[in-house]
């Protein structure tokens, strides 16, 4: 493979906003969006693929706290549950994609690979949590989970209840980067890096360690994106552009956008924290340490030339 790209599978790709979570509603999901991916691997690239695991991981939690309450099953800490996330949506878009490569006769093994992502156990966001995960509780049933588990929980901004939050630190090393660019190299299709990859950092020793963290998906997709040497990364969220003074009455749709464009907006506060501005960045990112275009777009928008925002030098 001459060259690369890094899909970032955004949370609607498997879970809309209006669906509960079956499993049959977001296999369906799953289908229909590699379905669309099939565009990029007949332009001939390298196709990674990398995904959220909002919904999924707080389901995982439930499942602990449910199995604890009923049956004394030890609670697991979150970097298994990441783990175990990136395992089971990593079958689901392995399995969708192999049948969609069948029914094309399209010949291409697809695997997917747990893969682990080093932080800095020193990163102020160990400090200074703020990744909300899990379910919400009462005042006073957070206070009992915060003192029994030495957790940290902040009141909802929609007054919806108390949750608990995490350090999301900033990913510094994909360790399976090699693995990875090997296999996409040889003509393979990977899933890797789910949900922001598995947080670990080396302890004293140079150990690898688990630790409780979860990582922005689209910073360590860029990262990854930058490591194996990748041209293209996609960003697929649930708009089909990038838009200007977004959701008020003269917003503006941007069809390109140069890097230094990106940072003006971004440094102007176009693009909030907690939607578009982790996307803006990841894109930065990756242009600024080697990438050739970073196009952000619905999954569905991927196969009209006209759609998409991309984000050159």
């Amino acid at each position: 493979m001459k060259k690369i790209a890094v899909v970032a599978l955004g949370g609607n790709a498997l879970l809309r906003g209006s669906e509960i979570g079956t499993i049959q509603q977001q296999e369906k999901n799953t289908y229909l969006t590699c379905t669309n991916l099939i565009k990029i691997i007949n332009k001939d690239y390298g196709l990674v693929i990398t995904h959220g695991n909002g919904p999924q991981i707080g389901n995982i939690l439930l499942r602990n706290e449910a199995g604890y309450e009923s049956y004394k099953i030890p609670k697991m800490p979150i970097d298994i549950c990441v783990a175990d996330s990136q395992g089971g949506i990593g079958y689901m878009i392995e399995r969708q994609m192999k049948n969609i490569l069948r029914e094309r006769k399209i010949r291409k093994n697809v695997t997917t690979l747990v893969t682990e992502v080093l932080v800095d156990i020193d990163d102020p966001a160990f400090k200074e949590p703020t990744k909300p995960v899990g379910k919400f509780y009462l005042k006073e049933e957070a206070d009992l989970l915060a003192r029994a588990n030495n957790w940290i929980f902040k009141e909802d901004p929609r007054k919806r209840g108390w949750r608990r939050i995490v350090a999301s630190p900033q990913p510094l090393d994909i360790v399976n980067k090699k693995i990875i660019k090997d296999l996409v190299s040889k003509g393979n299709i990977v899933i890797a890096a789910g949900g922001g990859g598995v947080p670990v950092y080396l302890d004293k020793n140079k150990n690898l360690q688990g630790i409780e963290a979860v990582i922005d998906k689209d910073s360590a997709s860029s990262l990854l994106a930058t490591e194996i040497g990748a041209e293209s990364f996609y960003i697929l969220t649930d708009v089909p552009k990038v838009y200007l003074n977004f959701h008020q009455p003269n917003q503006r749709a941007l069809d390109s956008l140069t890097v230094e464009d990106a940072k003006r907006f971004y440094d102007e506060g176009q693009f909030s924290a907690g939607s578009m501005g982790p996307k803006i960045l990841a894109a930065i990112n990756f242009l600024t340490n080697g990438g050739k275009e970073s196009i952000i777009t619905e999954a569905s928008e991927l196969n009209n030339p006209k759609s998409g925002t991309i984000i050159t030098k």
